[in-house]
């Protein structure tokens, strides 16, 4: 009889294969003792086992970037700078001079000290850092052994990737061709290698817990990851049914192909924007090969996070100018810096804060640090002449925080042209909805900026107060909370009555089953990952408009986000 196990839904998508269970290569934890004559050699093993790893780093981070995109390759440029952490060195090098251990133990003591470290700092951004130092660990210890990373080659081509948890660089070595789907028993939707299997967009459970030890080397695995179901070893007659939904999806994947260059339409005739988010200019390709009609969401993060300077005037005006060029003449909405106390930047005096979620980040940061946010404006100011630019502000919380970076914009403004530079004349400025703060404020902000883009992500932490990286609060970060839907619908109302567009750049956009209910509140944009935009196309052309709106005079009555759930599905 088969076997189903639950999990929770990273990358939506169906796999069906013959699990190949991913185990550790590294031994088990051994005491390694030296003699005081051998502390050279242990010291000189370790040495040139960092700058083989780094190697290695690099040219993952290499990967990475034409695999997943500069952002994504981020995480790796991260790694390197733990690996040539001053502290981390000095403690390993302590371990071998002082305490005699070998250069393996020393090194795997030194990194797992850190990564407890961080995690016990229950915060999800340090417990993300803490999976990377083991990773580094990782890479450090097979240089160290001589024991080579599980390359894609390993795998058949109909294989469901069965494992405990993933580093990283595991993720990054996989061959969407080959790994069919993941299942793993830890991690969450924030986690980097969530991160990444989205990225190059491998179907994903994960937090299956103890039950994934129900699942053998070479059994047949159907994974779907749309609703967060596994089957093990299905009966003959439910293989078939599996097998006939696998190659359903399959044509379906072809025919979602062919949409391509469709317009997003409702059968009514209701014109719906399908935008791609994007973290690197190079982004913008797939994006266009996906069907996007413009982008709603350029992050710009990339620029400024794991470097020692703050990024140049220049050097962010050839970024913006390559991201506007390439999608020319569509819009680019490109969001000004987004970041705060939970990302530390070197160049920046960040205060550490108790909780930097609700400290200074995004906008106030920029309003705190005018000179940086005032190169970046220019930067922006600069690239409008090289196509459509439009300028979003993250995380506004009231109106003065909006005025006064419209205050900033416009004076950089007067200043590039006092200087001969040339600047578009109509250059749209909006506000991400994030906190029910501005939602409540709809009303007030949509008489003073051009746009709205909800950001769902934020919007339900901050309206739920739970923190949208803990395993323990899942339910609290649905975006089909009743409150959140309620907060949505009162924005969309309060920015259509002063006339201006209102779209979503958060990941609820995304969602198959959410789209027929968003379009039915009126929203008239969504922005997403590039590989969830084709399926979103065919819900919008498949839609009717009107009947969409009676959905959403249906879903007001329901009082739980898994009652509206199970009716949006039963309605699609």
């Amino acid at each position: 009889m088969a076997q189903r196990l639950k999990g929770i839904p990273v990358m939506p998508g169906l796999g069906l294969g013959y699990a190949v269970i991913l185990k550790s290569t590294l031994p088990p934890e051994i005491d390694e003792r030296i003699l005081p004559g051998d502390v050279g050699e242990e010291l000189k093993k370790f040495q040139d086992a960092v700058n083989q790893a780094c190697r290695s780093l690099e040219q993952i981070r290499d990967e990475a970037a034409k695999k997943a995109g500069d952002q994504e390759a981020a995480i790796f440029e991260a790694q390197l700078l733990m690996l040539q952490d001053p502290s981390l060195l000095d403690l390993v090098e302590q371990k071998i001079r002082r305490d005699l251990f070998g250069a393996i133990s020393a090194s795997r003591q030194a990194c797992e000290e850190n990564a407890a470290m961080l995690s016990s700092l229950e915060d999800p951004y340090f417990a993300a850092r803490a999976r990377d130092v083991l990773d580094v660990r990782d890479h450090l210890l097979r240089c160290l052994m001589g024991t080579p990373l599980q390359k894609p080659g390993d795998y058949s081509d109909r294989s469901v990737l069965v494992a405990d948890d993933l580093a990283p660089s595991d993720v990054i070595s996989l061959d969407p061709e080959k790994v069919r789907a993941v299942v793993l028993a830890q991690g969450g939707t924030t986690s980097h290698a969530a991160i990444l299997l989205k990225a190059i967009g491998i179907p994903t459970l994960m937090g299956i817990g103890v039950g994934l030890e129900r699942i053998g080397s070479g059994d047949l695995v159907f994974v779907d990851a749309n609703i967060g179901e596994v089957t093990i070893n299905p009966d003959d007659q439910t293989e078939m049914e599996l097998k006939a939904r696998f190659r359903a999806f399959k044509e379906e994947k072809q025919v979602l192909a062919a949409l391509k260059d469709l317009p997003g339409e409702t059968l009514d005739g209701i014109k719906v924007e399908l935008l791609g988010n994007i973290g690197s200019a190079e982004e913008a390709k797939f994006a266009l090969d996906a069907g996007a009609e413009g982008i709603g969401l350029f992050r710009t993060e990339f620029l400024f996070i794991n470097r020692q300077a703050a990024p140049s005037e220049d050097a962010q005006l050839a970024v913006y100018k390559q991201a506007l060029s390439a999608m020319a003449p569509h819009p680019v909405t490109i969001r000004t810096l987004d970041v705060g106390g939970d990302k530390p930047i070197p160049y920046l005096t960040l205060v550490e804060e108790i909780n930097p979620f609700l400290g200074v980040r995004a906008i106030r940061l920029c309003l705190q640090e005018q000179a940086l946010f005032r190169t970046q404006l220019r930067a922006l100011l600069r690239a409008s002449v090289y196509g459509n630019l439009q300028i979003m502000f993250p995380m506004i919380a009231v109106i003065e925080e909006l005025r006064q970076a419209k205050e900033i914009l416009h004076s950089v403004k007067e200043e590039l042209r006092a200087e001969g530079f040339k600047v578009a004349e109509a250059i749209p400025v909006g506000v991400m909805i994030e906190t029910p703060a501005a939602a409540v404020s709809a009303h007030f902000l949509a008489q003073e900026c051009d746009f709205f883009s909800i950001g769902t992500n934020d919007l339900v932490q901050y309206t739920n107060a739970a923190d949208r990286g803990s395993q323990a609060l899942t339910y609290l970060q649905d975006p089909l909370s009743p409150s959140v839907l309620r907060l949505i619908g009162q924005t969309i109302t309060q920015g259509h009555k002063h006339g201006i567009k209102v779209g979503m750049c958060g990941e609820m956009a995304g969602i198959p089953e959410a789209i027929p209910l968003l379009v039915g509140m009126g929203m008239d944009e969504f922005s997403m990952a590039p590989a969830l935009l084709p399926k979103a196309k065919s819900v919008v052309r498949n839609l009717d408009a009107k009947k969409a709106a009676l959905l959403w005079q249906e879903v007001k009555q329901l009082k739980t986000a898994q009652e509206i759930r199970d009716y949006l599905q039963a309605s699609l």
